[in-house]
């Protein structure tokens, strides 16, 4: 865990976060002030979580990437600045992420994260990978998981965007309207309730919940799993498995530039990828590749914003995490939190 001083609100942070403390407490906006994260990932998503996350308040954000700004990326990634074409993207968007909440320490970094050794991961209180191959999240996940660092990983293709979150051995506090007692001859009949809940009151109750490494969600033996499990799974979560086997592949996600190519190996995959999770390759239909191309800023958005809502849940121990995936269907508008793993 990163060693930290206790996070003290100045009279000016108290106004600036005036709602958030009404919303979730002086206790959870004091961790949020003394976190530290990192977001590896600056194209559409990783803006999204920026700026959500400098508008929450935590104490210090560092943007990591190493690539350049594309001309696609001016569609969703709101924080460049137009005529930024062959600019790091990270430095590109450090001004006006910046000017966002001046309280807030943004700093940029251009190398690969897969680069980096442990040491720069361990400085942070969480860890948020956009952009990535799977086996740098993985590695990554399990580094976090060692170090108690909140892991988190999201990602946009087309119409369809996740969210994964591995924060071990988790303990938060829920507000819950508290239950009193019926006093003796306040019970109207035999069969009323000895207790009633108090509208004018909450109380502050501690819970805890373990979650799975990210290693162990992807690599579910399907083949021995019930028919009923399979049924409930959303199809985006072998989506994913398919696009990041692509990403693997050809170190980049499918593009509109190559739209027939990328379309034939993306159906090549899923049928060699879900015979090996021990799944019919039916439960992706051939349409899937017409809507998994490119970023669309809505689905950026929707995204973007529970993944950084989540990161601030986790950061501030404040109410229960979704544990583990958020799945969002831009076609259906429609977002599915599901547990995938072992229980």
């Amino acid at each position: 865990m990163v060693e930290k001083d206790e996070a003290v609100i100045s009279e000016e942070e108290a106004a600036q976060y005036d709602r958030q403390i009404r919303l979730w407490g002086l206790e959870a906006q004091k961790r949020l002030r003394g976190s530290r994260v990192l977001l590896v990932g600056m194209k559409g998503l990783g803006a999204e979580v920026a700026k959500n996350l400098i508008l929450a308040g935590v104490k210090a954000l560092t943007l990591l990437d190493h690539q350049q700004t594309t001309p696609e990326d001016a569609r969703s990634q709101f924080l460049i600045p137009a005529g930024s074409v062959g600019r790091n993207r990270a430095e590109a968007s450090l001004e006006r992420a910046q000017n966002l909440n001046p309280m807030v320490e943004v700093k940029v970094d251009t190398e690969n994260i897969k680069v980096k050794p442990q040491e720069f991961l361990a400085q942070y209180d969480a860890v948020c990978l956009t952009c990535c191959p799977r086996d740098v999240m993985i590695q990554i996940d399990q580094f976090c998981r060692t170090n108690n660092i909140k892991f988190f990983a999201g990602d946009i293709f087309g119409y369809h965007g996740y969210m994964f979150a591995d924060l071990g051995e988790h303990e938060f506090v829920e507000e819950k309207q508290k239950v009193v007692k019926l006093e003796p001859g306040e019970e109207e009949g035999s069969k009323a309730k000895k207790v009633k809940i108090d509208p004018n009151e909450t109380i502050m109750i501690k819970k805890t919940v373990n979650f799975c490494h990210l290693k162990e969600a992807l690599e579910v033996d399907w083949s021995n799993e019930k028919a009923s499990s399979l049924k409930r799974t959303p199809s985006d979560y072998f989506l994913l498995q398919v696009l990041l086997k692509f990403r693997s592949v050809n170190a980049r996600d499918p593009s509109p530039d190559s739209y027939g190519d990328d379309s034939s190996l993306l159906l090549q995959l899923r049928d060699h990828l879900l015979d090996s999770l021990g799944v019919k390759s039916h439960l992706l239909t051939d349409e899937f590749t017409s809507s998994c191309f490119s970023e669309l800023a809505p689905v950026c958005a929707v995204v973007g914003g529970v993944l950084s809502q989540e990161i601030v849940k986790a950061l501030s121990r404040r109410d229960p995490p979704h544990n583990n995936f958020f799945f969002f269907d831009g076609l259906k508008s429609n977002g599915i939190v599901d547990c995938i793993g072992p229980k």
